[in-house]
């Protein structure tokens, strides 16, 4: 008796196998009912007021279930409930909240499907990524900042440094108004101004520029710096020279430009180098100098005794 029990439990045991597999095998070769996934979207941040985003296309009608897990694979947001779906694509959307409107950790979740007609449930592989954080700028400064913005490809820009708290773009404002948005969203990198905003260049003057981030989900750094930079095409040092009938005038010449043309009394020339000489007129007055270089301007008085 005990042989036979024996003999009908193995015999069990041998058809559950075969059928599991059989049901295995036949899931095998089942279609998926979902034939592409695209990530739209794959940042969140409710302090940002930014959304995560997945396309699902499906191969067939059904009813789903679209519930977003955490990386326990613990339910938090279930974004449809028995919802029917057409054969193509659907959108769903995640505003980084609970089913309660709370807001989970920051962290990895991802978006799991099920199908009630096929009786298959699919967790999408794809990342969506929780970030709430802002970041900080830790670092900003400009290693030279002078800049001279005449397309004579000499300190035509201003670079300027910077190092973030995380991967981030950076962004620069001047006066509230953004006039630069990096590419990259590396944590120490650097960007360049062409000392426009708004599209316009602007006059000679000192500037300060303040350094922010964004990070891939939106949330705007908590702590800036601040870059002061000077625009000058060309600058004499001193606006008044006093010297001698005949004598020898020597001024300071603040400028990028390789040569520069300079005009005093009826007199005129060009010059290079960051200190120009030029003979006085042989009688005592008060003469003009004047220096500039692609259309910019400075001026002084040239004082003979």
């Amino acid at each position: 008796m005990q042989r036979i029990l024996s003999t009908t439990v193995l015999v069990g045991l041998l058809a559950a196998t075969a059928a599991a597999f059989a049901i295995t095998e036949r899931l095998k070769l089942t279609k998926s009912p979902i034939t592409g996934v695209k990530i739209v979207r794959e940042y969140v941040s409710p302090a940002a007021h930014t959304t995560a985003a997945v396309r699902v296309r499906f191969r067939r009608a059904d009813r789903v279930t679209a519930t977003i897990l955490d990386s326990h694979r613990r339910s938090v947001d279930t974004l449809a409930y028995r919802s029917p779906v057409r054969r193509g694509y659907l959108t769903y959307i995640w505003n980084g909240r609970t089913d309660v409107r709370t807001v989970p950790r920051d962290g990895t979740y991802r978006l799991e499907i099920h199908f009630e007609s096929q009786h298959r449930t699919i967790l999408l592989p794809n990342p969506l990524l929780l970030e709430t954080k802002p970041p900080v700028v830790l670092d900003a400064g400009a290693v030279r900042p002078v800049l001279s913005p005449d397309d004579d490809h000499q300190s035509d820009t201003v670079t300027i440094h910077y190092k973030l708290s995380e991967d981030a773009h950076v962004v620069v404002f001047l006066d509230g108004h953004r006039v630069i948005r990096g590419r990259s969203s590396k944590p120490r990198n650097k960007v360049s101004w062409n000392g426009k905003a708004d599209g316009k260049l602007l006059p000679p003057g000192t500037y300060v520029l303040t350094v922010g981030a964004v990070d891939q989900a939106g949330n705007r750094a908590s702590k800036v710096q601040h870059v002061t930079v000077t625009i000058r095409y060309i600058t004499l040092r001193a606006k008044r020279v006093a010297v001698a009938a005949g004598g020898r005038v020597r001024i300071g010449v603040s400028t990028d430009a390789k040569r520069y043309h300079w005009r005093l009394g009826t007199r005129e020339g060009f010059a290079s180098g960051r200190v120009l000489k030029l003979q006085a007129p042989a009688h005592a007055g008060r003469y003009p100098l004047t220096v500039s270089e692609h259309g910019h301007v400075d001026t002084a008085t040239v004082l003979v005794r």
